[in-house]
């Protein structure tokens, strides 16, 4: 018996093809009915190139045409219904193409399900969940808010924490929500970044390869499972953001390239639709139902899965048509130019549509070039981003940090650099996973000197981050100090933990989120230069800066010393603003963090001694290494600096 069973009214299909239809996994994809008193699942699939669509799976003995679909029209959508399908069932679709005589094996592009890699099957599923984060979603605003604390503990699920005693798994989604939610919290990190959890064949690629752009990979469980983990970290007061990669996917054959004996998906010129580093598929976000999909993809997990931020990977490799090729490798624009016009239009209706929906969401670009306005609104002709990560920051500070402190005075305006731009983007400010894989080693193992410089520099580099304008990010690892850089098949070195440099370098990290949260003039002014005041960013002899740190009200000031020799300075005196006394409120050498113990014994009084131009001074005792945060409150104020 045959079953005509649509959801695709004619506006759906409308707005499909337009491209403006961003809730297809509402119609696409495998859906549990009941028609006419009977149950089953609703299938459907767009392949406007195909001859015939057939569903198989262990429901019909894999039979490759016992199940046809029926074509809509001129909208390339094949639907029907198969009764006595259930939830659990593995599908694929079988497509025969009106070309070259092509027939594939498809797993569903909208499958919210699939089996664990290396198996490719799709499997029906549903998306019931009874949530308990109201209050997290009523409060994430300010949560998610410019000038909120944002301190994001970027994680890799599958390496994170295992579990030795059962041959080194990982955790379940279920395992991890405790533990995970525990840590982030004692830690003071306000989010965790997730690199992608959408599902992914191959495991080495972190999930940046993507198959199951509505799926989160099975590998630590079910759907629920994976929106019990992110439950459990609101309940806890903890953001979740997602690693999204609408730049590219992979060839498997399973997949979404060449779909339907055509590059449905991709472009089909190479030069344009051919990653050259990766080897993947780059999406044609001309293609109007290609930006139905991609969108689709975005909001779905907003919606289903309470998602706070999406932050969009390689988007440099999205703007520029001649990213990562060769003179002659390349299509310009109509133009003539070098910007991938298409794909603007896309990132543009893309950040307009999740902050239309989702308001109280945070997008983040992972963009490496000096593209203007990445994070400025779509309505001045920006990009309409959230935030962007500053990878100059990254680079030059990194590159920094690296070198031997004799060398460093010859390197000062790397620190410097940064502040000529510092405020032209709603920058965060990355230590991610891209600096300490690939040989490049752990950020310990970058640091120079020995181990007691190592972990100084560590907390140097760490303090200075945390001092900057800019929200945080730091990868899992990096808290306590890795030796070895990171590998995804394998746990943390929890270990490490057991011996005092890393626990305590840990604690520093701890402390930092702390007063990064507590103190509102270090995040509520992040992207206003008014937030922002050099003291003294000339003294490249010694490898000294100092700064400012400034909130909305004339109320506390922060005072950022930072000494990058091994040297200690004692009696070194910086100007500062305002007289009475300044609380060192934090010093990365004190003992506790595994220091030395040089500082200030508990803070110092500014006397009327004129410098950097200023009418106070301090005499500080700078520690080797080391940075030292001074505040001062309003109450040491004159009343003639408060008019």
């Amino acid at each position: 018996m045959r079953y005509d069973v649509t959801l695709f009214t004619g506006d759906d299909t409308y707005l499909f093809n337009e491209g403006s239809h961003y809730r297809l996994h509402q119609k696409l994809g495998a859906h549990l009915l009941s028609v006419d008193g009977v149950d089953g699942t609703y299938f459907a699939v767009w392949a406007p190139d195909a001859r015939q669509v057939f569903v198989m799976g262990d429901f019909n003995g894999w039979d490759k045409t016992c199940h046809p679909l029926c074509s809509r029209g001129q909208s390339g959508i094949w639907d029907g219904f198969v009764p006595g399908v259930g939830k659990g069932a593995l599908y694929k679709y079988h497509i025969v193409s009106r070309y070259r005589g092509y027939r594939v094996d498809k797993a569903d592009p909208f499958a919210v399900y699939s089996e664990v890699p290396s198996n490719t099957s799709s499997i029906v599923w549903e998306l019931d969940y009874t949530w308990g984060d109201q209050a997290w979603m009523q409060e994430r605003h300010k949560h998610n808010a410019l000038d909120a604390p944002i301190a994001i503990y970027e994680v890799h699920l599958g390496s994170w924490m295992r579990v030795p005693e059962e041959g080194h798994r990982p955790l379940t989604y279920r395992e991890l929500a405790p533990k995970l939610a525990e840590y982030a919290e004692r830690m003071g990190f306000t989010h965790v970044e997730f690199l992608p959890v959408m599902e992914h064949p191959f495991a080495g690629s972190w999930g940046y390869q993507t198959t199951g752009y509505f799926a989160p990979t099975s590998r630590y469980g079910t759907p629920q499972d994976f929106m019990y983990l992110i439950d459990y970290l609101h309940q806890h007061g903890i953001g979740v953001i997602l690693d999204w990669v609408p730049s590219h996917f992979p060839t498997d054959e399973h997949g979404i390239g060449f779909f339907d004996g055509t590059h449905l998906y991709e472009h089909s010129d190479p030069q344009k639709g051919l990653h050259p580093d990766w080897d993947s598929f780059i999406f044609n976000y001309g293609r109007n139902e290609v930006r139905s999909f991609l969108i689709s993809s975005a909001l779905f997990w907003l919606d289903k899965y309470h998602v706070d931020g999406l932050r969009v990977d390689a988007v440099a490799s999205m703007l520029y048509l001649d990213y990562s090729r060769k003179e002659g490798e390349w299509i310009p624009n109509k133009y003539g130019g070098r910007e991938n016009l298409e794909a603007l239009s896309f990132l543009r209706r893309f950040n307009e549509e999740v902050y239309k929906n989702y308001p109280d969401v945070q997008t983040i670009a992972e963009e490496s070039t000096a593209w203007p306005m990445v994070s400025r609104p779509t309505y001045v002709g920006g990009l309409g981003f959230g935030l962007k990560w500053d990878m100059g920051w990254m680079h030059d500070t990194l590159d920094y940090m690296t070198k031997n402190p004799i060398f460093r005075k010859y390197h000062h305006n790397e620190l410097t650099f940064r502040m000529l731009y510092a405020f032209t983007e709603n920058f965060a400010l990355p230590l991610s996973h891209d600096e300490v894989v690939h040989g490049k080693g752990s950020l310990l193992g970058k640091m120079p000197g020995d181990d007691w410089q190592k972990f100084a520099n560590l907390r140097l580099l760490l303090g200075y981050m945390y001092a900057q304008p800019g929200k945080k990010l730091l990868f899992m690892g990096g808290e306590f100090g890795q030796w070895w850089e990171w590998n995804h098949d394998s746990s943390l070195d929890w270990h490490l933990l057991t011996f005092p440099p890393h626990s305590s370098l840990q604690r520093w990290v701890e402390d930092l989120n702390r007063l990064y949260r507590s103190e509102s003039v270090l995040h509520g002014l992040e992207f206003d230069p008014a937030g922002f005041e050099w003291v003294d960013c000339s003294d490249f002899e010694r490898s000294v800066i100092s700064f400012i740190r400034r909130g909305r009200s004339t109320g506390d000031i922060i005072l950022v010393v930072c000494n990058f020799t091994p040297t200690p300075r004692f009696n070194y005196r910086v100007g500062a603003p305002r007289g009475g006394f300044w609380r060192e409120v934090l010093n990365s050498d004190a003992q506790q963090y595994g220091g030395g113990g040089h500082g200030n014994l508990g803070g110092v009084e500014a006397a009327p001694i004129p410098y950097h131009g200023r009418s106070y001074s301090l005499n500080l005792t700078l520690p080797p290494l080391g940075v030292v945060f001074l505040k001062s409150a309003e109450q040491n104020c004159m009343p003639s600096e408060r008019m």
